[in-house]
């Protein structure tokens, strides 16, 4: 074992000479006497000095911040300013909404001004209430609002109708007229299922039920003594006495009820118990 490790040190150590000579004259230029541990030595020093460097940069310069865990204080106090700041506006924001909310509890008569002594305290009691919207409702919103953003009708000055803007009650195609002598009192609006029911003007629920002969039936009570009436819908959206606004949805249209031939929408209009032929006041 000792013959083995001398030899292994010997070779280890042993020098070789480099020469570099003139190939014309073969005279020696330089010359330089190496080994392996020499080899090894230089590159373990070649290694150093390159991490070295390379600590010193990314020690001295912003490279420094993409290291994992390190944070200078400049950025972390930025960052925690940042944060408080949202926290901040997001609290600012809950408290608005549920001040709009509150006022317009208070205008539409749900919460008396009386019975709470300020805004702050009505905030605190309602608090656990006022939920804010999901994002699924944010999106039917949107596109509700999209979709009949240009649903509003011409203006009919009749004296009948004199100062109403009617609202298309839903958006399809007219596939039977009105016709007092098949007593059809109204107007079939075909249109795609779950397609909005709209109201056609301001006013408030009277009968929102649903009948073996025209399904799903909304009727809504509306100035100068105007009935309207929406039979065969798919599902209701408003129920009796709700007050609704022209152009709010009250139904979805469907194809329930004996007398149906797909989905479509029965559209009435009565004004002191005569029937009036929709396609007078409103532009489909």
């Amino acid at each position: 074992m000792k013959k083995r490790r001398r030899a292994f040190w010997h070779n280890f150590k042993f020098k070789y000479k480099l020469t570099i000579t003139n190939e014309n004259t073969l005279e020696e230029v330089v010359g330089i006497h190496v080994s392996k541990l020499n080899g090894v030595s230089v590159l373990l020093s070649a290694i150093t000095v390159i991490f070295l460097i390379a600590a010193i940069i990314i020690a001295f310069t912003p490279l420094r911040n993409y290291l994992p865990g390190y944070m200078n204080s400049e950025v972390r106090e930025l960052v925690v300013n940042n944060a408080l700041r949202a926290d901040s506006l997001q609290q600012v924001l809950t408290r608005q909404n549920q001040y709009i909310m509150n006022i317009q509890d208070i205008f539409s008569g749900k919460v008396s001004v009386d019975t709470v002594n300020s805004i702050d305290s009505l905030t605190m009691l309602r608090s656990e209430e006022l939920m804010e919207r999901t994002e699924a409702e944010e999106q039917f919103r949107k596109q509700y609002e999209e979709t009949e953003r240009y649903n509003l009708t011409t203006m009919v000055n009749t004296p009948l109708a004199n100062g109403l803007i009617f609202y298309r009650p839903t958006r399809g195609m007219i596939s039977s007229g009105f016709d007092v002598n098949k007593k059809h009192f109204g107007i079939d609006i075909a249109a795609n299922p779950n397609e909005s029911v709209l109201a056609t003007l301001d006013g408030t629920v009277i009968l929102s039920a649903y009948t073996a002969e025209t399904g799903y039936v909304i009727q809504v009570q509306h100035a100068q003594n105007i009935v309207s009436v929406y039979k065969h819908c798919g599902s209701l959206l408003k129920k009796e006495g709700d007050t609704v606004k022209a152009g709010e949805a009250i139904a979805l249209v469907g194809n329930t009820g004996e007398k149906t031939t797909g989905p479509h929408l029965h559209f009435e209009l009565w004004n002191k118990g005569r029937a009036l032929d929709p396609s007078k006041y409103i532009v489909f």
